[in-house]
């Protein structure tokens, strides 16, 4: 037998759809959530909260609390050889919110379940998509939980926030183009003790790659590099100490080759991936939240072509994001030689020129192009 529910199902409970079914919510749209996942990740690839993913939260709650619990990035400082060879300041976006907050991933999805259960919505946890269709009425899911039973479910919408190896894009057949970079990248949260401004992101410039650096909390440090040994170059900056995670991936630079289909649409990391340089993925991913609430608010409301402008409003976000970061990761990546020459001895130069100045603030805000839920 086939339950109906009469709003939007939501798969993945990330950043993404946790936003998306609080924001859905807020509009008093019935919104189920599901996640494969039995409990809530506790580590954080993703760490710094920007100005835009502020500026969408506004009025839930959850972006007062993500400043009072984080603190917020006072810049940015290049260094290579031991020198520091760039710097540049994050001042206020406006209306006393930061840049840049430093937050764990993980705390920002509390925040934003504990919100929605306020509203009278709770995770179902244990429940993996298996299937999708769809007709011009509704979207038909199978939905497997984890002791074994299957389920039949009809809602009007579905998204897909489901990450990078989403299920929902593969129900839809969509390609997901892009590139790998072909080495690891390593990742640590590392005690430190160390002569590095502990109120800056750092960015360090070694002759087989780069490392950044930024402090989560205490004496707790991101750290992330391409280099051979990260950690020893680590040293030449302080006196390092326990780690409490470390973790291996590759990176890649990819965008589906649609953001939806009728009644189904993608979003976040099932929708595009890139490097963590600029700290946009979670944020990018929110952003898309706020974008699919407010077309899928009018959809339920008869206007089934806001699916369509989601779909293409947020392709060309996605393009444009992907694109830009993924010029900035081989511009830092530092290799092949040539392309270190240029971060080597161009960066720096072009670095104190107003325009990328610029340019690099609105990034890391995320305020490189307008927010826009229509055409």
């Amino acid at each position: 037998m086939t339950s109906m529910h009469p709003g939007v199902l939501v798969v993945g409970a990330g950043p993404t759809g946790l936003a998306a079914a609080l924001f859905l919510a807020q509009r008093r749209i019935p919104v189920r959530i599901i996640d494969t996942a039995l409990a809530p990740a506790t580590t954080s690839k993703a760490l710094a909260v920007n100005s835009r993913t502020l500026e969408v939260l506004h009025g839930t709650g959850v972006d007062e609390q993500i400043v009072a619990e984080g603190w917020p990035v006072h810049g940015a400082t290049l260094h290579e050889g031991g020198h520091d060879v760039l710097a540049f300041d994050l001042p206020p976006a406006g209306e006393a919110r930061p840049m840049m907050t430093v937050l764990p991933q993980a705390r920002t999805e509390a925040l934003l379940a504990k919100a929605l259960v306020a509203r009278g919505v709770t995770v179902e946890r244990g429940v993996t998509l298996e299937s999708l269709s769809q007709d011009l009425a509704e979207v038909k899911a199978t939905l497997a939980h984890a002791d074994g039973r299957t389920e039949q479910v009809a809602s009007r919408l579905l998204l897909g926030a489901d990450g990078a190896r989403s299920a929902t894009r593969a129900a839809l057949s969509l390609d997901f183009p892009g590139s790998t970079l072909p080495e690891p990248w390593q990742l640590w949260d590392i005690a430190m003790a160390s002569s590095l401004d502990a109120t800056r992101a750092h960015i360090l410039f070694e002759p087989d790659g780069f490392i950044f650096v930024l402090r989560l909390s205490g004496q707790v440090w991101r750290v992330i590099g391409n280099t051979r040994d990260p950690l020893a170059t680590l040293r030449r900056y302080g006196t390092l100490g326990q780690v409490s995670w470390a973790s291996e991936f590759h990176i890649g630079h990819r965008v589906a080759a649609q953001t939806g289909i009728g009644r189904v649409a993608l979003a976040g990391d099932a929708a595009h991936i890139h490097s963590p340089i600029g700290a946009r993925g979670m944020n990018l991913g929110i952003e898309d939240a706020y974008v699919y609430a407010h077309c899928a608010a009018d959809a339920l409301a008869g206007d089934m072509g806001r699916m369509n402008d989601y779909a293409t409003l947020r392709h060309a976000v996605h393009k444009a994001v992907v694109r830009r970061i993924g010029a900035l990761t081989r511009m830092v990546h530092g290799r092949p030689p040539w392309l270190r020459w240029i971060r080597d001895e161009v960066v720096p130069v072009a670095g104190h020129l107003s325009f990328a100045r610029h340019l690099m603030m609105r990034t890391a805000g995320g305020l490189d192009h307008p927010l826009k839920t229509r055409p």
